[in-house]
This record gives C-alpha cells, sequence and structure tokens, in this order.
C-alpha cells in the first residue's frame, strides 16, 4: 500500500478528561503471514493473544471460528452446536426468498423458537478454512509454460491443473482455490471445508435490522439492529452434506466467546473476515477513470432505477416484496459510488496518487512507464465510457436477461419461472429508461442490426420503440448490441498493449519498489481471510463536528417517523424501546474493512466477540482505492444489542442458553 504520512489525531473527551488516540492502522492483513513485527505493532495497539492463537493449522485457532458465506459476507461460530451469525443484510437474499405475502420474514422477522421450526435455506455455502500454503513458484512455472506454448486463457488454464493437483493430495478433505495476491507476485491455495445444509434461526424484521434503511446507509450515527443467525447441519457422521431431515447440527472446532462487558473510546479491536475487492495500488489514472467516467453514470443510472421502482414498491405491498431485493442491491452500489465520487474530490485521491508516482518515477529512474500508462488511459476513455453506458442500459438496466433468453430457446417452463420474479409493468418502465438512455449515450456504430431497425422505423420514439420490444422482441433488443463490439474497437485503439497490461506493470513497479525499501506490505483484499487492527474510537467528519462512537436505544426513538418507512417502527418494538432507552446499538472503530467484511466478528484484546461490522462511513469511501486515515471507521452493531433483541423482543431464551 502507498505509504502516507502519519498525521496525529487526538480526541479530546472532556467527560472523561482524557484524550484517545484515533490511529487507524490500515491493512488488511494475510492471517495466515503474521510476522513478529506485525505481532508486535499489534500488541502495541493492546492486543492480549498471541498469533498463534489468532492462526494455526495444527490447533484450534480464533480463525476456525470465522466463516465465508459463499464469498460474500463474512460470519462467525457462536455455539457447538453449528450457530452461526452474520449480518441481516448479508442474510437477505435468503430470508426475502423464504418469504411470502403470508409469511414475510423481511417485515415481520423470523425467530425459530424450535430446531425443527429452522427454515433450509436453498444455494448457500458456509466455507471454513482449514489451511493456506505458498504455491508461487509452482504457479509461476506453469504460467511460464502456457504463455511459451500460447495457449488461451493461460491463467485460466493454470488455476484449474493446480488445483487439480492438490485435489488428489487432499482428496476428501475439502474444496481448494487457487488466489492470487500481490498483483500475480505471490500465489497461494486455500483448503476449505464447505457446508451446505444451511438453516434460518433467527432474523429480526427490516424495520430493526434496517432502521434508517437508505437514509442512514453509510452515514453515522447509525441505529441498526444488523444481524442474523443461521444453523448449519451436517450428516449424521458429521461429514458435509446437502440438506437431508436427518442431518444433525455440526460442531465446529472453535465458538467465539461472547462478552457482554462492553467497549469504551481507545478500546483495541480487531476484525477478521473476508474483505472482498479492493485496488488500493491502483495509478492514479485509474482512480481518474473511476471518478470522470464510471462512478457518475453508475450512480445517476442506479438513482432513477431505483426510483422508477420505488414509484410500483409503494403502490403494491405485494410487489415491495418482489422487488425488494433488487431494489437493496442497486441502493447499496447507488450509494458506494456517489460516496467515492465524493471522497475522490473531498480527499484529492488523484493528486494524492501522483504525487506518490512521482516518488516511483524517481525509483523507475529512466523508465517512462508512467507517462504510456497515462497516454493509454487518455486513448481509450471514449471506448470505455462508451462500454460503462451500454453496460448500465442493455447489460443490467431491466431484470428481463434470462426471461427473454429462456424464451429465445423454446424453454417455456423456464421463462415462466423467470417471468414470476418479475412484474412487466416495472420491467416495462425500467426498458423505457434503458432504451432512452441506450440511444442518447451510446453511438450507433454500436447498436446493432435490431436496434439501428427500430430507432429508424420510429424515428427515435421511445415509447413507439418500447411497444415493438414488448410485442415479442425483447431478446432482440437486449442482443443486438454486443460487448464483443466495443472490445474490438478498445483493441484497435490499445494497438497491442493494453491499458490493463500497463497497469499491471505500474503495480509491478510499486511491489518491487517497496520490497527494495522493506516497506510493509498487504495484498490488496481478494475474498481471502485477513485480520485488520484498530480501535473505538469517535468521528469528526467535517469542521466543528463532533460525533460520538456509540449509539444507544434512546437515538432510535429520536428518529422515529410512522410516515416515514425507513424510520417506521412496529408498535410492540416502539413500546419496548420506551421501557428501555440506554441498551447500546451501534459503535464505531477505526478497523481498515471493505465489502465482503460485511458481518464479521468485531473482537476485543482478548479475543472475545463485541459485535458485527456491518457499514462504513460516507467519509471512508474512497478505501478500495485509498485510505483516509483520519475518515476511516468501520461501524459495527453491538453484540449486547442483539442479545437484547433475543431476549427482551424476541424471548428466544433457549437460544440464548444455548450461545451463552
Amino acid at each position: 500500500m502507498f505509504t502516507l504520512q502519519m498525521k496525529k489525531i487526538v480526541l479530546a473527551c472532556a467527560l472523561l478528561f482524557c484524550a484517545v488516540s484515533a490511529f487507524a492502522d490500515e491493512g488488511m492483513w494475510m492471517i495466515n503471514t503474521i510476522d513478529r513485527v506485525l505481532e508486535k505493532r499489534m500488541k502495541a495497539a493492546g492486543l492480549k493473544l498471541d498469533a498463534k492463537v489468532l492462526y494455526d493449522e495444527e490447533q484450534e485457532s480464533l480463525s476456525d471460528a470465522v466463516v465465508a458465506l459463499a464469498f460474500g459476507c463474512t460470519g462467525s461460530m457462536i455455539s457447538n452446536d453449528g450457530l452461526m451469525i452474520t449480518n441481516h443484510h448479508c442474510a437477505y437474499s435468503d430470508i426475502h426468498a423464504l418469504s411470502t405475502l403470508g409469511h414475510n420474514y423481511l417485515e415481520d422477522g423470523f425467530w425459530a423458537m424450535r430446531r425443527d421450526e429452522e427454515l433450509p435455506v436453498k444455494g448457500q455455502a458456509i466455507y471454513f478454512l482449514k489451511k493456506i500454503f505458498d504455491v508461487t513458484d509452482e504457479v509461476t512455472a506453469l504460467r511460464q509454460e502456457f504463455d511459451a506454448e500460447h495457449k488461451p486463457m493461460a491463467m485460466r488454464r493454470v488455476y484449474k491443473q493446480i488445483e487439480e493437483k492438490y485435489a488428489q493430495v487432499y482428496e476428501g478433505q475439502g474444496e481448494l482455490i487457487c488466489s492470487s495476491y500481490y498483483n500475480g507476485n505471490k500465489y497461494y491455495m486455500a483448503l476449505y471445508q464447505v457446508y451446505r445444509d444451511v438453516r434460518l434461526v433467527a432474523a429480526p424484521p427490516v424495520s430493526v435490522a434496517s432502521f434508517g434503511g437508505d437514509t442512514d446507509n453509510w452515514e453515522w450515527p447509525q441505529h441498526k439492529g444488523d444481524f442474523a443467525i443461521y444453523r448449519i447441519y451436517t450428516a449424521p457422521d458429521g461429514s458435509p452434506a446437502e440438506y437431508a431431515p436427518e442431518n444433525v447440527p455440526m460442531h465446529p472446532r472453535k465458538i467465539l466467546k461472547i462478552t457482554q462487558e462492553g467497549l469504551k473510546d481507545g478500546d483495541f479491536t480487531m476484525v477478521i473476515g473476508y474483505p472482498g475487492r479492493t485496488n488500493r495500488y491502483a495509478s492514479s489514472y485509474a482512480v481518474e477513470e473511476i471518478l470522470q467516467i464510471q462512478n457518475p453514470i453508475q450512480a445517476q443510472f442506479r438513482l432513477d432505477q431505483m426510483k422508477i421502482i420505488d414509484k410500483w414498491m409503494n403502490e403494491d405491498v405485494a410487489l415491495r416484496l418482489k422487488y425488494a431485493d433488487r431494489y437493496f442491491s442497486l441502493s447499496n452500489v447507488q450509494e458506494i459510488r456517489e460516496g467515492e465520487i465524493y471522497c475522490y474530490n473531498r480527499f484529492g485521491v488523484v493528486d494524492a496518487k501522483r504525487t506518490e508516482e512521482q516518488q516511483l518515477q524517481k525509483w523507475l529512474g529512466n523508465s517512462d512507464l508512467i507517462f504510456r500508462l497515462g497516454q493509454k488511459y487518455e486513448d481509450v476513455a471514449g471506448i470505455n465510457q462508451q462500454i460503462v453506458y451500454f453496460q448500465e442500459t442493455l447489460v443490467r438496466g431491466t431484470n428481463l436477461h434470462r426471461y427473454a433468453n429462456a424464451l429465445f430457446r423454446g424453454d417455456t417452463v423456464l421463462a415462466n419461472k423467470e417471468l414470476e420474479k418479475l412484474d412487466m409493468r416495472v420491467e416495462r418502465d425500467l426498458m423505457r429508461y434503458a432504451l432512452g438512455q441506450f440511444f442518447k449515450h451510446v453511438r450507433p456504430a454500436y447498436w446493432g442490426e435490431y436496434l439501428t431497425g427500430l430507432h429508424q422505423r420510429f424515428g427515435g420514439d421511445v415509447d413507439a420503440m418500447l411497444n415493438e420490444v414488448f410485442d415479442g422482441h425483447v431478446h432482440d433488443a437486449l442482443t443486438s448490441c454486443k460487448i464483443v463490439a466495443f472490445n474490438e474497437k478498445r483493441d484497435e485503439i490499445e494497438a497491442g498493449v493494453s491499458k490493463n497490461s500497463l497497469e499491471k506493470e505500474y503495480k509491478n513497479a510499486v511491489y518491487r519498489m517497496k520490497l527494495a525499501r522493506k516497506q510493509p506490505m498487504y495484498p490488496d483484499a481478494n475474498s481471502t481471510m485477513r485480520i485488520t487492527y484498530g480501535k473505538v474510537c469517535p468521528l469528526e467528519p467535517r469542521d466543528a463536528v463532533s460525533l460520538a462512537s456509540r449509539t444507544r436505544t434512546a437515538g432510535v426513538l429520536e428518529k422515529y417517523n410512522a410516515d416515514d418507512y425507513e424510520f417506521t417502527l412496529k408498535p410492540d418494538f416502539r413500546e419496548l424501546l420506551l421501557q428501555h432507552p440506554d441498551v447500546p446499538v451501534n459503535f464505531l472503530t477505526n478497523n481498515d474493512i471493505t465489502g465482503g467484511n460485511s458481518g464479521s466478528p468485531v473482537l476485543n484484546a482478548k479475543g472475545e466477540l463485541v459485535g458485527l461490522a456491518f457499514d462504513g462511513n460516507k467519509e471512508s469511501l474512497a478505501g478500495d482505492t485509498y485510505f483516509v486515515e483520519s475518515m476511516n471507521r468501520c461501524i459495527c452493531v453491538d453484540i449486547r444489542y442483539v442479545l437484547w433483541l433475543l431476549r427482551d423482543y424476541a424471548h428466544m431464551d433457549e437460544l440464548l442458553t444455548e450461545i451463552l
């Protein structure tokens, strides 16, 4: 990671007559490569455990209790009978799939009082890391061999071959995944035990789990009960198995101890999880492309699509349930893209990257790599913008692709199943918007035969074109314009030297420079297990604004608005809050996280579970490419709020006995 100039941030705590350091130790460190230097830094920050307790292939360790939910979110084991806790928003799609109008678990919540009431979840997979080992030399040799033979898709073949080799070595012990680190300078193989009989146990209603909705998303303060609990089942002999009534709860190797002591400002915290993707070593030109081309289009188009869906959701309760998952996904990405634009501009990320590139240029000497990289981004800017417009309109602007493709293949059974998931009134409005934006922004040279003829026949009248499309030509409209046309044009412009290849060369130069200077480095996130450490601390997001590090149930009542869906409460829950205004709800740390960390356990200095990571603040949204130390925050649900909800709201006394 590029070195940032350290600035000491001292936050005065007048009531406590003390000061708390707000340093965030940047880095999503590989948990299997914690060296003495990193361990020493963590202990200096407050860790009271040895590194062996965090990760150990031979003996049980904290990492054994942390799992990946199909590498989209993180969870942790909290009982010897297979209970696993994560975020509600990680379970959202599962809860949505299980819900009906008669049993709307999103709106009403779900509480299994007995094990025979737990609901099987289709398609979920829980990954336990068993071991991870270095295969760099083997992968490099294979890569060179395939490159010399000019075999297509060389890296895909390399991964397949190396994974098949070790699958024989570890036959019957789990699934193997090889991953690239440090931009292909290192490769590690991970062995996972995978469980697929997963059942929903507990989930609060969205009015609790997502209180504040989109308005509070990426903001602070928040008051969300963002948790859900699953139970993992195995075959009677303890081995992983598909769902079967005779399966039994699994007995994990390690569970996390829950503490109800709570934390105060300055207390040590660490997060273990599976962060998805970061691009911290990206060039200034890559960030500029995101800022100027990609994000403005994605943020605006998603916002407009949300408005279309929201209008229908507000008119029809059944349609709200049908499109809840789609709207949820749109909203999260839209706010991220908008927040990235804000942060890149506010914190001058492009200029900061260019300052770092000046240092790299000095180290490179006479190399013209950085100049050529900048020139290449300039050359392909126009075609890349066209690709984004195409992807945001006809590729993902509606939900009709699977339905249209099934009809085209003559598979009416599958088409009808896909149609059941959709409302054609909504899809028609989305298609109207997609067609209008496509013809407005994408050049005619890329329209394809059908769309060109459509536009000519109706003189660009969007409503007239829409009528024909919905009269049996949905597939034609969605496939007339093909990504291959854009790629061919980009290849022509790049003239044999691609932007991506130069960006890779740039990142390799950064890697070599840091190695030469013996600077600590962590690889970009890639959905493998990482550990970060930091502290509980408040936030000063703007001049003269200071925000405390913790929220209470009193804040839920303060935000309550019966006329606003995002801030409404069920009457019984509101009555309960009136009786308990001082329950801890959410808290802030400065741990370094990103997407995929959702649901990650937040642990104290002794490795005890104190909360779940579920969000970041708006001011930290440059984080995928640049870490702003003074502003980075991780928003966590306090485990005491989870326990209180289970006890006082859901009355799940038996479950609490099992957990505690």
